[in-house]
C-alpha cells in the first residue's frame, strides 16, 4: 500500500523581479513529502530552501507550478481560504519563538484554537504536553523559561490543532547546542510517536541527521538526497554541492 502524501510540489518555479534584475529563485522544482516522515531541507545560502518552504506552506505565491496539501490544491485558493487552510492544516516552528509574553505557556499553546473560537482536546493537550515535558511549565510565562523550554512551547503551540504538517524553519537557530538537541529529539519523537509529518528548512548537518531524509536544494533545484543522514553523510552532501559550484561555467 503506497505511502500518504502529506505535501508536493510539481513544476514549481518562483521569480522575483523582472528584466536584468529577475531572480529565478525556483526552477521547475518536482518533490513529495511522504506523510508521518521528517524530512529537512538544505542548500547553500540562495539555493531557494526557504522559498520552498514558504510556497509549500502557502505563505507565498508560485510564479507557476503547483502546490499541494494532501488533496488540495494551494494554488487555487484565495488569501481568506490559504489564511483559513494554514489555521487548521498546518503548524510553523520559527528560529524566534514568537511567544506572547503576556501568556503563560498552556495559554500560548492554546492560542491558535483560540483565535478559531475552538476548545483544546484536554487528551491531546495532555499527551502533548507530557510528550515535550512541559507539565512543570505550564503556568510559567516565557520570561521565566529557557530557550530550549520556550521552543518545546513553540512545537506544542505548532501541533495543538493536530495538523498536516508541521513546518520549522531554522527551529534551532537561536539556541546552544544542548537544547537545540533537546528540540530536535522533541520534533523526532512528534513525528514517531504523534504520527506528525515535519518538514524542516536548515543549514546544520547535526540538526539535518535528525531526520529521516534530507532534500538537497541548488540554484533553485532538486540537486539530490540523503537517506537514513548522518552528520557525515549531510557534510559529504554539502561538499559535493560545493564542489559543482565551483566547477560550473559562469552563466
Amino acid at each position: 500500500m503506497p505511502i500518504p502524501i502529506a505535501s508536493a510540489a510539481h513544476g514549481l518555479s518562483k521569480v522575483y523581479g523582472t528584466g536584468p534584475a529577475q531572480v529565478r529563485a525556483l526552477d521547475g522544482v518536482d518533490i513529495e513529502f511522504a506523510a508521518g516522515a521528517f524530512t529537512a531541507i538544505m542548500g547553500p545560502s540562495g539555493s531557494g530552501k526557504s522559498t520552498l518552504m514558504h510556497l509549500l506552506a502557502g505563505l507565498d505565491l508560485a510564479t507557476s507550478g503547483t502546490v499541494r496539501l494532501g488533496d488540495t490544491d494551494l494554488t487555487t485558493l484565495s488569501d481568506d481560504q490559504l489564511t483559513l487552510l494554514r489555521r487548521a492544516r498546518i503548524g510553523f516552528v520559527f528560529q524566534s519563538f514568537n511567544l506572547l509574553p503576556m501568556f503563560t505557556a498552556e495559554q500560548n499553546i492554546t492560542l491558535p484554537l483560540d483565535l478559531a473560537g475552538a476548545k483544546p482536546d484536554p487528551e491531546w493537550l495532555d499527551t502533548l504536553v507530557d510528550t515535550l515535558g512541559l507539565r512543570e511549565r505550564l503556568t510559567h510565562r516565557p520570561g521565566e523559561l529557557s530557550g530550549g523550554q520556550q521552543q518545546r512551547v513553540a512545537i506544542a503551540r505548532a501541533l495543538i490543532t493536530r495538523p498536516e504538517v508541521v513546518f520549522a524553519d531554522e527551529p534551532t537557530g537561536n539556541l546552544d547546542s544542548r537544547s537545540g538537541a533537546e528540540v530536535l529529539s522533541f520534533l523526532r519523537r512528534s513525528v514517531r510517536e504523534l504520527d506528525r509529518t515535519v518538514i524542516m528548512v536548515t543549514h546544520d548537518p547535526t540538526a539535518a541527521a535528525y531526520a529521516d531524509r534530507v532534500v538537497l536544494l541548488a540554484d533553485g533545484k532538486i540537486a539530490g538526497q540523503i537517506d537514513d543522514p548522518t552528520p557525515a553523510s549531510v557534510l559529504a552532501g554539502l561538499d559535493a554541492l560545493r564542489s559543482l559550484e565551483l566547477t560550473e561555467p559562469q552563466r
